[in-house]
């Protein structure tokens, strides 16, 4: 990443907080989400992203969701690292998760691979599945 591309859309929270890291690398497993009972995502090509001390979360890319059964909310949030976030709720089998899943559209250029992936709250799904389970 070039120094001209980090001024131009760099996470305004890494000049606060320079030490901040976000890991970001490809999941070496198969990741399910299921919800209702149906599985509404299933991939091999997750990222997985380790900030801090949260929890890993990972991020399925959108053509390995059932984006058929997804539906935008008008729910948004901001980060200082990733940026703006939207929000989908879920409607699978009868069962209806509001907010259940986020995405970063237009991400912050140090995470800029999260774009065209969603995630997922653990606890808004039935489950969150790898191949290990």
């Amino acid at each position: 990443m070039s120094h001209q591309a980090i001024a131009e859309n760099s996470g305004p929270g890494y000049a606060k907080h320079p030490d901040h890291k976000i890991v970001l690398e490809p999941s070496k497993q198969q990741i399910r989400i299921l919800l209702g009972g149906e599985c509404i995502a299933d991939t091999s090509k997750a990222l997985v992203m380790t900030e801090g001390d949260y929890p890993a979360v990972y991020y399925i890319p959108r053509a390995d969701i059932r984006e058929s059964l997804f539906a935008k909310t008008d729910h948004s949030t901001y980060c200082p690292f990733k940026g703006h976030a939207t929000y989908w709720t879920i409607d699978a089998a009868g069962q209806q998760s509001e907010n259940a899943a986020w995405s970063y559209e237009t991400p912050y250029d140090e995470v800029t691979k999260i774009a065209g992936h969603l995630a997922f709250y653990p606890g808004r799904v039935d489950a969150i599945k790898t191949e290990t389970e």
